[in-house]
C-alpha cells in the first residue's frame, strides 16, 4: 500500500499557521508528502525548505486572487497538490495548513486504510473533528463547527476539491466514505488576536472585494468574545504541538455555561447535547 499526503501553503509565518506542525504531524503516515507551495510575502518557502524530510516533494504555485467566489482558489489550490501525487498512490491523506493529527490515532488510521483498500465503492474515509477557538483550552461544540470531513480520497482523477476545500466530490456527486476512527485537530482559530485579525482581512478577501472587506473588519485586534458556546478540552494535544501551547503567549477566558444563541440554535444544541444527533446536518458525503 503507497499512502501519499498533500497539502497546500501560503504566508504561513504572517498568519501564524502552525504548518510545521501539521505536516510532521502526516510524515509517519506517508510514503511522499506533497506541499503545493503558493507565492507567499513572507518567510514561508524558507520555512518549508527547511524541514528537510526526503519524502516532501515542493511544487511551487502562483495564487490566482481573483477568483473571490466562494474561497474558490483554496480548492485550486488543493486540486494542484493532488494532482501531483505520485501516480502509484493507493491512498491520498490531505490536510490544510492549521490541522494537525494526533500520533494516538495513527494506528487507527492505517487500520481503515488497509481495511478498506480492496472496498473499491469506498472513495475517502472521513475524521472527526475538534476545533479549538481562542485558546488550546476550549474547543467549539456549536452548530456553527462542522463535526466531520474528508481527509483521505483514493487517487482519482475524477476526485477533486469542492467550493473552499472543505471536503471533496466525485464528479460533482457527494464522495461515498466509511469512518477513518480518528480526529483532525484544527487550530486555525488559535492565534495571538493581532495574527487573527490580519488573517480574516486575508480571508474575508477570497469571498469579498476590498471595499467590502474594510467594513467587515476592524483594524483593532481580534475579539475572540463573541463566540456562542465553548467547552473545555480534556484530552491531550499532539505531541507537534506541545511546545505552541507552552508558548500562548495571550490571555483568553470564557464561561462555558453561557450561550450566546437565539431560541432555536438553543434548542438544536440542547437536542444535540442529550442525543448526540444533528438536527439538519449539511454533508457533502455519504456514508456507507
Amino acid at each position: 500500500m503507497f499512502v501519499s499526503g498533500f497539502t497546500f501553503v501560503r504566508n504561513a509565518v504572517k498568519f501564524d499557521y502552525p504548518v510545521i506542525e501539521s505536516i510532521r504531524s502526516l510524515l509517519p503516515l506517508v510514503d511522499e508528502l506533497v506541499v503545493c507551495l503558493g507565492n507567499s510575502e513572507d518567510s514561508t518557502s524558507a520555512l518549508i525548505h527547511a524541514i528537510g524530510d526526503p519524502k516532501i516533494r515542493i511544487i511551487d504555485s502562483v495564487w490566482d486572487d481573483s477568483l473571490r467566489e466562494g474561497g474558490r482558489v483554496l480548492a485550486v489550490e488543493t486540486d494542484k497538490a493532488l494532482r501531483a501525487v505520485s501516480p502509484k498512490a493507493d491512498w491520498c491523506i490531505y490536510l490544510q495548513a492549521d490541522e494537525v493529527i494526533h500520533e494516538d490515532d495513527y494506528p487507527a488510521i492505517r487500520e481503515a486504510m488497509k481495511n478498506y483498500l480492496e472496498e473499491r465503492e469506498v472513495e475517502g474515509l472521513l475524521f472527526d473533528y475538534v476545533h479549538f477557538y481562542g485558546s488550546y483550552r476550549y474547543t467549539g461544540n456549536s452548530r456553527r463547527w462542522y463535526r466531520h470531513e474528508i481527509r483521505i480520497v483514493r487517487q482519482d482523477s475524477r476526485i477533486h476539491s469542492y467550493k473552499d476545500a472543505q471536503g471533496f466530490k466525485f464528479e460533482g456527486r457527494r464522495l461515498h466514505v466509511k469512518k477513518a476512527g480518528a480526529r483532525i485537530f484544527h487550530y486555525g482559530w488559535v492565534k495571538s488576536p493581532a495574527h487573527q485579525q490580519e488573517k480574516q482581512k486575508s480571508f474575508h478577501r477570497l469571498w469579498h472585494s476590498d471595499e467590502k472587506v474594510k467594513t467587515m473588519v476592524r483594524d483593532a485586534p481580534f475579539d475572540y468574545s463573541g463566540i456562542d458556546s465553548l467547552e473545555y478540552f480534556k484530552g491531550t494535544h499532539p505531541a507537534v504541538m506541545r511546545q505552541r501551547v507552552d508558548d500562548m503567549n495571550w490571555d483568553f477566558k470564557f464561561d462555558t455555561s453561557r450561550k450566546n444563541m437565539v431560541f432555536k440554535d438553543r434548542l438544536l444544541h440542547f437536542i444535540e447535547i442529550k442525543t448526540g444527533k444533528r438536527l439538519f446536518e449539511y454533508r457533502n458525503y455519504k456514508l456507507i
